[in-house]
């Protein structure tokens, strides 16, 4: 997928070089400034100056007051370096004058800014020094652009040198889309803010003490947790008894008291939308609105916003950067370096001369042994034994690190087991060590990377063993061990090369992403670092953990709060800027970064691609041949055929058994043959009575399958024989001129193929005959392609190659032959492959029936019932009766659209007896929703109702499909894969609960297990829909590779959870009292506060306590996570590489164990989240990719996948053409027509929805003038559906869908206003505020990208839809198993009253809150609960409110895994495939949309009836008037286009043809098929163009042959006229000669009568007159065939000679010519014509034929078209 672009491309233009250009001019008499050195002191000088403006802040100075001098020093010889520099550079280069000047060169210019800032910063420091400014003043902010000094030490990997113009286009392309991109993010944005705005408002309704005076609220006057409440009593949540509803705003608090989230105007709303769109405190926002408005409202608009903004429109951006760094990649690949396969280190290649004296490459072993030791060491050294008992040792050593564990304060022993396994696997592996470097040598040894990491290990490991530094940093190269394991697995060995191999790539994005991370923390840090009460930025350790903290997006929201709360209202906007963009670009365009770079690495090469193409070709026909294992079971077994004994037949001897097979052959079928054997007699070209049209070919195959299967008498079969003879002579007479057509198209082929190469010389030297050279279109280009493909192919380039021809153009020539021969033996390649698949899929077929005939309990449903028994052939029918309304023509055969098509193929899907267990399924579900802990099933006859009527309908299924289908041991069983073992596991489980019943369930207790696994009923919609059998196969297909990551971060898990134990087992647990550091004053009560809200922000007043209580102190470990073993410290590790609860993990780390340890979590989750996370989308889109096809599709094949699809969504313009008169209504259609208009009706929508920014209350006075402007622009928008209307007439206005919308919403504004100002109520404004909203849409078909990128999105959900249902059944099984273990949990930090399990519906918004990721490890914990934090109940687990820890544990951690890991992936692969499809640039197109926009405006003027369809004759003049790119040149391609009329005729059988098939075969002709086409879609269309040239030359041919009969007979008509002229004067002069004249003769009168007569009989002898060669309407004419075409051999059939206007001879009519017959022409002329001498006319007749087979008509050319 990625590589889609031809970026390969090789330009020949001038390159550029996008880096510094240090080297100056080799005369510059300063020297100093070209030393290599000196440009390596600058760069550390950069660094250096980084370091030194993050250690200038007044905290720093405060701790530590030697540094303000120390960065004094620093920056003061920085400032004289550069200054140096910069002044140098001046001299040499010049200031202003001169092309290469000072001023001129971009980097020169950035030098000079930070020389100038470092000026500034120097003397500012100087002031803060002498006191003159405080350091904590905002002076200080002029040191913020100092950080961007990191770009100088790394600017020189800018370096590269690249075509000017691609490197720009590159650029240009990217910003273009990541800008569009922003654009769409801020329209959903603007649109849900302002939805927002109306739909809530603002959230100031707190719950209060009833005695709270305004100006008097303070922390003890809330309830204590927060509470939002609504002022209706009908809506929201209503405070409890002693507390009141009250505005906090008119109790007198401040806009930075109550928050800045919310939806109070435009402003806020956006800035909370996009809060909510990064999934972090959305939920919160939620309840909020929850407890303050209806909560179907709150549902509403949040869950609709996370899918769209957060789960679509914002991984747009993943598609965006995924597809521009294809294109670069493929520049920067000589940088990077090539991806190969996996290649042993221990091999190399050297030069060696050989026995001929020439050199070849030989591969030398680096393990052979070159050191000192014997030769028995060194054997042993290289043996397979040896590295698996390393490997075993390795493996032990992991175990008894992860065996560690916290044993307690009281077990303090410095030497236990653990250390002394340390010291000897220690000691192990340093003899494994030296042993090797005494069997290879040092040098030897070294030249492995991996024995450099395996000697790095021993190092450390053995200054761990150390006593001092034992359980310190050093522990990292003890449990860094693990990673030799990788060598154990070959397969995750090469995968982990592919990902992370060559490292330059990966490792380059890593450096940057940290470069990043410290200069915008450098930036902060002295953007903050004054303001008071902020102690986020006061040192650059904190910003640096404030900044990791929004780019892991964990408690981003509180970061930016506090510092909005710091900084004042009126900073406030900026500083959310600031925020929102590094956020937006650290998480949407950096880690999307990583995803293109995984993907990538995924990415296989070009040449690659199609043999893998092929490999799985044959892969699948291989597996195809054999029949699964529960069938071959019958061939252990001996045969018995079914034997039959005939009883009625007389006969003297014994009869033995006959296979019964072979008697069924002459049942039931011989009347019905018989019959349909009578029928066909009296016609000679049907050979069936169901198929009277067809081929004699199909006929004869029919014939032959008739006589094998069935028996007839010595009579029929005799008949049967002798119509096929009949029919194949008649098929052979028919195309007797076949083979010299044939000849001739090959002759004219051989001339049109030079000319196309002279016009192909002319056209590319620039010149055609004089005039300019035209740009050729796509279809003539890939036209002449195909023929001289063709050419090449059949031999003919041997015949073109001239004397005078070149050796270069002969070396080109042969090249082409070449390729050509390779094609074609590709082709045969393909061609045994499918002959592959069938000769399989016979061999399948014939064991089948192989076991069928001689095993007797062979397909026998429970081997009882009959095979073709009478009940089973019933249940056949009922099982696989499914709806089908799909209409044939019954002339074509075609299947007709009908009007509901949708519905149909809907209803169509499945089966009826699926759908009607879908229903039941559906009830069952929708049964078990009002299912909880406190109406449970058992105790409720109107839930079993639904449980009976499931268990009894399913069991009615399943024994109708048993007994169609067979259980186990037939070829269609039930259980024949996982989805019919999981229905009869549903089954057993339904039947098992539905008899026992249990009364009591006990916690814990088999028979609530028996319960949850009842909930696994929704999965059966998995099996009764095929789309979602699908979905299962796409996630369970590529699992190799989504195990092979999860044992990768297990791996880092393992790694980081070992080190974490030894260093901080024991260590967390703490005093809940702050104020205590040591265990043994740990006792007694303390008053602890407590947290009212996160939301307000006020301030303690004096004297004031915040609410809290008193609580004994416990020493203990935090609530959530330890390190005391390594469970303990894989679940913590395991929640953190979620990204959840990271944050809490670090600060608990620093303040109990120390601020240098916090490096731990931080380097956890940056591997975690920049790789970890990201290898898992990457993995996830690699295998849609495979499993859809696309991921072995090359770059041609990719492009020309997305042209399909894109072609199947354009549409025909609804746009009406324009007045054809200049009158009124031509000018109308101009203006609305114009661009001007258009963008100007944008912009007034835009302004009708910032009437919206604040929200339409009736009692607000700003709300009637704001509906009074709104009223102004519906007008406006009637005035421009009338201009619409009057321009394009009403029915050509209603065509577009658009206009229907825009006349939709302007009829709903109309009666708007009506009401409006008639009621003037809050349901008016609430109707006039969805109208605008309405309105709103239209932008998007207004704005071509927005159109563009809204398609992604709709075709992407289009696309994703069972994917999004089979979430839902995944979260549907999840909320009714957390109803049965969590449903009567007691309330904790996150279990409260909005999120708990107390009934299905609050369990599936709690399961989406856990998909986003919000708190969901929390809500794990309390669900983990247990005694004597609880109450347990030994009976019932109702009445208990304990959890379940093992339960909770494997519940939360594989929803989270398979939804959040796995299926929210495959919408990012969707939303990646299909953004190319729509969002793509012209050059990445085979068909621009300039080329699509032009086909739907010539398709508008054709089709005028605007039905979508047109007659097939009408493509002609379709295709005359395409131009462009689409346009075909009838002077150069006149056999172009008649193979593409007659293609359309063909296909379409002469009738009406859509938009779609006219798009389908341009874009068919405009590609190259090679290249582009799969193997199977590439053979079928080339025989099918074969097909269409071979008929098209025949019919050529055949018009050519007419024309010439036709002057023939105008010729012989003249000549017969001119000697029957003159035989009459004769005639007349020579009776008036002879005869006297008073004789009278009746002779010329009866001559005159035969002569009229024959003139009345000649049109219709001419009616009967049969053509050369058969026409396209001779539907009983066979094709010669191809093998038959160059042998010297003519046939002939019945010909008839053109009668003149007055024969002469009435004998003889008509002549048939037969092979070997001894009627001649000579003969037949010489009767025709008695006058004429006998020799001329032999000569006459010897012309005549000569002209009807060889002689070349100069209008043939002009024949091609028959238009």
């Amino acid at each position: 997928m990625l590589k889609r672009k031809q970026s390969s491309r090789v330009e020949a233009q001038p390159v550029t070089d996008f880096g510094p250009d240090e080297s100056l001019s080799d005369n510059a008499d300063i020297l100093w400034i070209n030393k290599p050195w000196v440009h390596s002191l600058l760069r550390i000088c950069a660094i250096i100056s980084v370091i030194s403006v993050c250690m200038n802040t007044p905290m720093t100075f405060e701790h530590y007051p030697p540094l303000q001098y120390v960065t004094f020093t620093l920056d003061t010889l920085l400032m004289f370096l550069y200054t140096a520099e910069m002044i140098a550079k001046m001299h040499i280069r010049g200031i202003v004058k001169g092309d290469n000047s000072y001023v001129k060169d971009r980097w020169c210019v950035f030098d000079g800014f930070m020389v100038f800032c470092l000026w500034v910063s120097l003397v500012l420091q100087v002031f803060e020094i002498a006191d003159i400014v405080d350091q904590m003043s905002p002076w200080g902010m002029l040191r913020i652009p100092r950080p961007l000094i990191m770009i100088r030490a790394f600017r020189i990997y800018f370096r590269f040198e690249l075509p000017r113009t691609r490197i720009t286009n590159i650029l240009k392309r990217s910003g273009e889309q990541i800008w569009s991109v922003s654009i769409f993010l801020l329209f959903f944005l603007l649109l849900y803010g302002i939805l927002g705005v109306q739909m809530f408002g603002t959230f100031t309704y707190h719950c209060v003490v009833n005695d709270t005076k305004p100006g008097n609220v303070t922390w003890n006057s809330l309830a204590i947790p927060d509470t939002h409440c609504s002022p209706e009593l009908e809506e929201g949540y209503q405070c409890p008894p002693g507390f009141k509803c009250m505005d906090l705003e008119d109790l007198g608090l401040s806009r930075q008291e109550l928050g800045y989230s919310g939806f109070n105007e435009i402003g806020t709303s956006i800035f909370t939308v996009y809060e909510a769109a990064s999934q972090e405190g959305w939920v919160f926002l939620m309840y909020r609105a929850i407890d303050s408005f209806p909560r179907w409202r709150s549902y509403f608009y949040f869950i609709t916003l996370i899918f769209f903004l957060a789960w679509l429109v914002k991984n747009v951006f993943i598609a965006v950067i995924i597809e521009t760094f294809a294109e670069i990649r493929v520049q920067f690949q000589q940088m990077w370096g090539s991806r190969s396969s996996t290649t042993s280190t221990a091999t190399t290649q050297m030069f060696h001369e050989d026995a001929a004296g020439g050199w070849q490459l030989v591969a030398v072993d680096v393990n052979k042994p070159q050191g000192r030791a014997p030769a028995c060491l060194q054997q042993m050294m290289r043996s397979s034994v040896f590295h698996m008992f390393i490997l075993s040792m390795v493996t032990v050593d992991v175990i008894v690190a992860a065996s560690n564990y916290h044993k307690g304060e009281s077990f303090r022993r410095q030497y236990d087991e653990f250390y002394l396994a340390e010291v000897a696997f220690t000691v192990l592996f340093d003899l494994e060590a030296l042993l090797k470097i005494w069997c290879l040598g040092f040098t030897g040894y070294i030249s492995s990377s991996l024995h450099k990491f395996e000697l790095l290990l021993v190092i450390g490991t053995t200054l761990h063993v150390y006593p001092d530094l034992y359980h310190s940093q050093f522990t990292y190269f003890q449990v860094l061990r693990v990673v030799r394991l990788i060598k154990i697995s070959p397969a995750l060995e090469d995968f982990v090369y592919k990902i992370f191999g060559p490292g330059k790539k990966l490792g380059s994005l890593v450096v940057f992403t940290a470069s990043l991370l410290i200069v915008m923390s450098a930036i902060s840090l002295q953007m903050f670092c004054f303001v008071e009460e902020l102690d986020r930025f006061t040192t650059f350790p904190r910003a640096f953990m404030s900044m990791f903290q929004i780019l892991t997006q964990e408690g981003w929201v509180d970061v930016m709060d506090q510092t909005l709360n710091a900084v004042g209202h009126m900073w406030a906007p900026v500083v959310a800027i600031y925020f929102i963009l590094y956020h937006l670009f650290a998480t949407l365009i950096l880690l999307s970064l990583f995803v293109a770079v995984i993907l990538d690495n995924l990415e296989l090469d070009e040449d690659l691609k199609k043999l893998k193409q092929l490999k799985q070709s044959e892969a699948n026909a291989d597996t195809k041949e054999k029949l699964p294992l529960r069938l071959r079971i019958f061939e252990k077994f001996p045969n018995r055929p079914q034997m039959v004994k005939i009883s009625k037949l007389p006969s003297d001897f014994t009869v033995p058994k006959i296979r019964e097979s072979f008697m069924k052959q002459f049942i039931d079928r011989q009347q019905q043959d018989t019959c349909c054997l009578l029928r066909s007699l009296p016609s000679a070209s049907s050979s069936s009575c169901d198929h009277p049209k067809r081929s004699a070919i199909e006929d004869n195959k029919y014939i032959d399958q008739k006589l094998r299967k069935s028996v007839f008498s010595i009579r029929a079969r005799n008949l049967l024989e002798k119509e096929t003879a009949v029919t194949k002579i008649l098929s052979t007479l028919s195309s007797f001129i076949s083979l010299p057509v044939y000849n001739r198209r090959v002759k004219l082929s051989l001339t049109h193929s030079k000319e196309r190469a002279c016009t192909r010389q002319r056209m590319l030297s620039g010149s055609f005959e004089g005039q300019p050279a035209k740009e050729r279109s796509i279809l003539s280009v890939q036209h002449h392609i195909r023929q001289e493909r063709r050419s090449l192919r059949h031999g003919s380039n041997s015949q073109r190659i001239s004397r005078g021809k070149s050796l270069e153009t002969l070396t080109q020539d042969h090249s082409n032959t070449v390729r050509y021969r390779n094609a074609q033996r590709e082709d045969s390649e393909i061609k045994m492959i499918q002959e592959k698949k069938e000769q399989a899929e016979m061999k399948r077929k014939v064991q089948e029936e192989e076991l069928r005939e001689n095993h007797p309990y062979f397909d026998k449903p429970l081997f009882i019932v009959g095979r073709e028994h009478r009940f089973r052939n019933f249940c056949r029918v009922v099982v696989r009766a499914r709806f089908n309304a799909s209409k044939t023509d019954p002339v074509t055969g075609a299947v007709k659209n009908t009007k509901y098509h949708q519905l149909y193929d809907l209803l169509g899907l499945v089966t009826y007896l699926d759908w009607v267990m879908i229903i039941v399924t559906i009830c069952s579900c929708i049964s078990m929703m009002f299912e909880s802990p406190f109406r449970r099933v058992m105790h409720a006859p109107t839930l079993q109702i639904a449980e009976y009527v499931f268990v009894i309908f399913m069991s009615i299924e399943l024994n109708l499909k048993i007994m169609a289908d067979g259980l186990f041991f037939t070829p269609t069983a039930v259980i024949r894969d996982f989805g019919g073992v999981m229905d009869i596991f549903i089954y057993l489980v339904s039947l098992i609960f539905l008899c026992w019943m249990p009364q009591n369930v006990p916690a814990e207790s088999g028979a609530q297990l028996l319960m949850v696994l009842r909930c696994l009923r929704p999965l059966r919609i998995f099996k009764l829909v095929p789309q979602m059998r699908k979905v299962v196969r796409e996630l369970f297909s590529g699992f190799k590779e989504i195990f092979l990551v999860s044992i990768l971060l297990l791996t880092l898990m393992l790694v980081f959870a070992s080190f974490g134990v030894q260093l901080f087992a024991g260590k967390l647990a703490k005093c809940n009292d702050p104020n205590i550091l040591r265990r043994e004053d740990c006792n007694g009560i303390f008053r602890i506060n407590v947290s009212v809200s996160k939301n307000l922000n006020l301030k303690l007043r004096p004297g004031e306590k915040k609410p809290g209580f008193w609580v004994p102190r416990v020493w203990a470990n935090p609530r959530n996570f330890n390190f005391d073993n390594v469970g303990n410290a894989m679940l913590a590790l395991f929640e953190v590489l979620s990204l959840k609860g990271w944050v809490e993990v670090r600060d608990v780390i620093i303040h109990r164990v120390g601020p240098m340890h916090g490096i731990y979590i931080h380097v956890f989750v940056f591997l975690g989240c920049m790789i970890g996370l990201t290898l898992f989308v990457g993995v996830v889109i690699a295998n849609f990719n495979e499993n859809k096809g696309t991921a072995l599709l090359t770059v041609d094949q990719r492009r020309w996948e997305d042209l399909k699809s894109r072609l199947k969504i354009a549409q025909p313009l609804h746009l009406p053409p324009r007045p054809d008169n200049d009158g009124f209504r031509a000018k109308m259609y101009d203006i609305t027509q114009h661009p001007f208009f258009k963008r100007t009706i944008a912009l007034l929508v835009l302004a009708q929805s910032v009437l919206l920014s604040v929200k339409w209350d009736v009692e607000d006075p700003v709300t009637v003038p704001l509906a009074t402007m709104s009223v102004v622009f519906t007008f406006i928008f009637v005035l421009e559906v009338t201009m619409k209307i009057i321009a394009m007439s009403p029915a050509g206005f209603w065509q577009s869908r658009r206009n229907r919308y825009d006349l939709l919403v302007t009829s709903l504004g109309v009666i708007w206003v009506v009401l409006h100002f008639a009621l003037l109520n809050a349901y008016t404004y609430m109707m006039g505020a969805c109208v605008i909203v309405f309105r709103f849409f239209s932008i998007c078909g207004k704005h071509v990208t927005l159109k563009m990128l809204l398609l992604t999105v709709v075709v992407s959900m289009y696309k994703s839809f069972f994917i999004i249902v089979g979430m839902f059944l995944l979260l549907l099984c999840y909320a009714f198993a957390g109803v049965v273990l969590f449903g009567t949990v007691k309330y904790g930090e996150n279990i409260n009253r909005h999120a708990n399990f107390s009934s299905a519906g609050k369990a599936i918004t709690v399961l989406f809150r856990i998909v986003t990721g919000e708190d969901w490890n929390k809500i794990m914990h309390d669900c983990m609960v247990q005694p004597p934090f609880c109450t347990p109940d030994e009976f019932t687990y109702w009445a208990t409110d304990c959890g379940n820890y093992a339960g909770a544990l494997m519940y939360f951690c594989s929803f989270y895994v398979i939804i959040a890991y796995i299926m929210l992936n495959l919408l990012v692969a969707i939303i990646v495939e299909n953004f190319s499809l729509f969002y793509s640039t012209e050059e990445d197109q085979l068909l621009s949309y300039n080329d699509l926009r032009h086909f739907q405006i010539i398709w508008n003027m054709v089709d005028d009836k605007r039905e979508g369809v047109i007659p097939t004759f009408r493509v002609k003049f379709l295709l005359r008037l395409l131009r462009g790119r689409l346009e075909v040149d009838l002077d150069k391609d006149k056999l172009l286009f008649k193979h593409m009329c007659y293609e359309m005729e063909r296909l379409h059988n002469g009738g009406d043809v859509t938009f779609h098939d006219v798009l389908s075969m341009l874009s068919y002709r405009s590609v190259d098929i090679r290249k582009s086409l799969q193997l199977e879609e590439l053979l079928a269309r080339e025989q099918l163009e074969y097909t269409i040239e071979e008929e098209v030359a025949k019919q050529t041919i055949r018009m050519w042959l007419k024309k010439c009969l036709k002057r023939i007979r105008a010729k012989q008509q003249q000549s017969c006229s001119i000697i029957d002229g003159l035989k009459a004067s004769q005639q007349q002069e020579l009776s008036r000669f002879l005869n006297p004249p008073s004789i009278e003769t009746t002779q010329p009168s009866e001559d005159m009568n035969a002569n009229s007569q024959d003139n009345n009989m000649q049109p219709e002898t001419s009616s009967q007159q049969q053509l050369l060669s058969p026409t396209l309407s001779d539907r009983g004419g066979s094709r010669q065939d191809a093998a038959d075409a160059g042998k010297p051999q003519r046939k002939f059939g019945q010909w008839r000679l053109p009668s003149a206007p007055k024969p002469i001879s009435h004998s003889v009519s008509s002549v048939n010519l037969r092979f070997g017959g001894r009627t001649t022409m000579k003969s037949v002329v010489c009767k025709m014509n008695p006058m004429t001498d006998a020799a001329s006319c032999g000569s006459e007749v010897k012309k005549w034929w000569t002209r009807q087979l060889t002689v070349e008509s100069d209008e043939s050319g002009d024949d091609l078209l028959d238009i």
